[in-house]
């Protein structure tokens, strides 16, 4: 069975329209009280994205691979390349030298540059690690094959017993062995197949390793890389390009969480049930309203207690900051998640971010659909938060049975506070699809409208595919996808 509900301007409870169950009427629950009537407040908010800076990382990155690459063919000689092997080992130089630079960038993806963040938004971002991870599999694995078998024809001897002799007396081989195989495991596990059966915790650690097989790499580089070695302008180039990228990684993965993790000094202040299996971790800190966050963002959160302290998990908040609270509200899917609502007050909290770009500056219009599925409305939440009031707002909440429509009381007085318009649809989706039909029924000017959507990643691609079909633009369909 299926239930629709549609709170219209001015109804701070709502009034039931739908079949089979009224709503719930009252004040938000004691976990929003802070937030709920705190409409208009100071505060700093996350930076314009710059649409630019995704075009300058590109441009920037394939300048780059053209100078690597100019810079091997001093190498390349015509009497190297008509020696017994010497073909093969001028495409192992030049796979290596591919394959290493786009490990470079590869780590200034993910590096957490702020610019870049809010320009693209992580989703996108790991979708470029993707794309890229592969490459460099096969580009590495080529340059080891094809100087194995370049030596080995230049010596005459077999490639099996010229592998153990480049390992095991070339500076540097040992290193860059253990580094590829590094590298292969963390591509290995990152195949969907392979992530969905793995905790996320094993996940991140295994790729936490591909830094140390960058480093090991390095080595093997500048110890035997004949494209480097004696050629001082390479010599500058590689040094300068691995430079950047530990910059990168020390700046804004070690020091600028570091930095506000000190400025902000969170502690938790209490952990509320929201729904079975549902909690709002709420946190104390200072200076949290000068915090750069916009609604819809999300932090990496690392709870400093035994057996939590060295992992980070992405959470959404679930409202935009006060001067000295702040709160996310997440459902337990994982070890990490559950042990949450065990959380002790006083546990410090260290943060990194924040990122995202699903927030108010990715509008085109001031009419716009705001859809949450189960505890996907956390960030739809803190966007309301943080949205212009002039801003015509529509909200669609989605949930199997009533009380997984997660923060629905905040949201539906948040609502009424704009004048706005919401939308509760609570059933199996097979009973109660969120389709093209069903959307236009509920939205008629959906076509007209910015989409903002979040929930599980079955049910967005479904509602996204619904909302193109009632033809939303595609660059007006806003969602991240966190199953990365």
């Amino acid at each position: 069975m299926s239930a629709e509900l549609e709170t219209d301007a001015g109804e701070a409870g709502g009034v039931a329209q739908g079949r089979g169950w009224a709503a719930r009427s009252g004040p938000p629950g004691a976990a929003g009280a802070a937030w709920a009537s705190d409409v208009t407040r100071p505060r700093n908010g996350s930076r314009k994205p710059n649409r630019m800076a995704a075009f300058i990382f590109q441009l920037l990155a394939a300048i780059g691979f053209g100078i690597s690459m100019a810079l091997v063919v001093p190498t390349l000689g015509a009497s190297a390349l008509a020696a017994p092997g010497g073909l093969l080992l001028a495409g192992g130089r030049i796979a290596g030298m591919a394959g290493t630079y786009l490990l470079l960038v590869t780590v200034a993806i993910v590096g957490r540059i702020p610019a870049l963040e809010r320009a693209v938004g992580q989703d996108k971002l790991i979708g470029w690690h993707r794309v890229l991870g592969p490459w460099i599999l096969i580009l590495l694995g080529a340059h080891a094959v094809l100087v194995t078998f370049g030596y080995a024809l230049g010596v005459k001897s077999g490639a099996l017993h010229e592998l153990v002799v480049l390992i095991t007396t070339f500076p540097g081989m040992l290193a860059a062995a253990a580094g590829l195989g590094l590298l292969i495991l963390a591509g290995v596990t990152s195949y969907r197949y392979a992530r969905r059966k793995m905790r996320y915790e094993t996940w991140w650690s295994v790729h936490l390793y591909t830094y140390l097989a960058a480093a090991l790499s390095l080595w093997h580089q500048f110890a035997t890389g004949t494209p480097i070695v004696g050629h001082p302008v390479a010599i500058a180039w590689w040094a300068s390009l691995w430079a950047l990228t530990a910059g990168v990684v020390l700046v804004y993965r070690v020091g600028l969480p570091l930095v506000r993790t000190n400025r902000h000094r969170l502690r938790v202040v209490s952990v509320e049930q929201e729904a079975p299996g549902v909690v709002s971790v709420i946190c104390k800190g200072r200076h949290l309203d000068r915090l750069p966050v916009s609604g819809g963002q999300f932090l990496q959160w690392r709870f400093l207690v035994s057996g939590m302290w060295w992992q980070a998990h992405p959470y959404s908040l679930s409202a935009m900051p006060t001067a000295n609270r702040i709160r996310i509200t997440v459902k337990s899917l994982g070890d990490h998640s559950r042990s949450l609502a065990d959380l002790e007050p006083g546990t410090p909290v260290a943060i990194e971010g924040p990122y995202g770009a699903f927030t108010k500056h990715v509008r085109k219009s001031d009419r716009i659909l705001l859809v949450g599925a189960g505890v996907g409305a956390t960030p739809i939440r803190a966007l309301l938060d943080d949205l212009p009031a002039h801003v015509d707002t529509t909200v669609i909440l989605r949930g199997d049975q009533q009380h997984e429509l997660v923060l629905r009381d905040e949201i539906a007085q948040k609502v009424s506070e704009r004048a706005g318009r919401l939308h509760e649809v609570l059933g199996p989706r097979a009973e109660a699809p969120l389709d093209v039909s069903h959307l236009r029924r509920l939205v008629p000017d959906v076509a007209e409208r910015d989409v903002y959507v979040c929930g599980p990643g079955g049910f967005m691609t479904s509602f996204i595919s619904a909302a193109r079909q009632a033809g939303v633009p595609e660059d007006r369909i806003h969602y991240e996808d966190f199953s990365f």
